[in-house]
């Protein structure tokens, strides 16, 4: 792609190789943020849009270029937020955040696929695990901007308070906040080894139709929420309780499950005749699976059936 360097000029950047290197960092805050791909990469574009809507007087103005695509995206996340918010009051069901799309499989390292654009722009850590990104969600604007900006990439409260509008003891307050959400939501995470063996059992037990074998793999409070945006079907309410879990996923047999990493974790796809119909996300404590996230939405699905 050529960019150039001022409206209507027609003449390279000198430093378009510096200025688009932040695209994998603009990428990784706008998806954190947002939990949705196609909005990450909206945020992404229209930020270097504005950029390229400057004279060359006004570029070569701002000192560090890295920080005001920053500052800009963080704004543009911050306005998004506030009307996702109001949209996901009337979505039907559960909203959950879009599954990064990786054709890895967890239990061998080996690619199933070619990994799709731009997930493989995604830096995988612990803040993107489902667990991680459905705490968020939980959280203000204004909270989940500063937490994320400062705790996960290292922002100063100082940068911050230019993104969010408030003073930087304000913006101190709101990280320290939202840093208590996720530590009330976080419980001991189960080694990165017994997770996969958790999982696999998950999946050999549905496969198998055992629900007494689901039963014990569940915490007895395990919850399964489904995500299906109104365009499938899916429960409309979380599921609770172990066996209530392990009931509804035996009574949907003939599925084929691929062992895929989600989100930095093993997870499940499953596919009919197929064709992609679900992705599934765990949330493993101890010897005990405690959540189950399952994508149904076709939208957030189109990633992981292209190619």
């Amino acid at each position: 792609m050529t960019i150039p360097s001022g409206p209507g000029d027609g003449r390279l950047d000198p430093g378009l190789s510096a200025l688009m290197s932040e695209r994998r960092q603009l990428f990784n805050l706008a998806y954190r943020l947002l939990g949705s791909l196609a909005d990450a990469e909206d945020v992404v574009q229209e930020t270097y849009a504005r950029w390229y809507a400057l004279s060359r007087q006004q570029q070569e103005a701002i000192e560090s270029p890295g920080a005001w695509l920053t500052r800009v995206a963080g704004r543009i996340c911050l306005d998004l937020l506030g009307s996702a918010r109001a949209r996901r009051e009337h979505y039907v069901g559960a909203w959950i955040p879009e599954p990064l799309p990786d054709r890895t499989e967890w239990s061998t390292g080996r690619p199933g696929g070619t990994p799709v654009d731009p997930a493989d722009r995604v830096t995988l850590d612990e803040s993107v695990n489902m667990a991680f990104l459905v705490v968020l969600e939980s959280m203000t604007p204004a909270q989940r901007v500063a937490f994320i900006l400062h705790d996960v990439f290292r922002y100063s409260f100082t940068e911050i308070a230019e993104i969010v509008g408030r003073t930087p003891a304000a913006c101190r307050q709101l990280a320290s906040a939202a840093r208590r959400r996720v530590h009330a939501a976080q419980a001991p995470a189960a080694p990165a080894a017994r997770r996969v063996d958790i999982v696999r059992e998950f999946k050999q037990a549905w496969e198998a139709q055992d629900i007494d074998a689901l039963v014990g793999l569940l915490d007895p409070d395990a919850t399964a929420t489904g995500d299906g945006g109104g365009l499938v079907r899916a429960e409309i309410h979380p599921i609770h309780g172990a066996e209530n879990v392990a009931r509804f996923f035996v009574d949907r047999p003939g599925a084929t499950l691929l062992e895929r990493t989600v989100n930095g974790q093993p997870g499940l796809v499953v596919q009919l005749d197929g064709v992609t119909v679900s992705v599934l996300a765990f949330d493993v404590t101890g010897d005990r699976i405690r959540h189950i996230w399952a994508v149904l939405n076709p939208e957030k699905l189109r990633p992981w059936t292209a190619g």
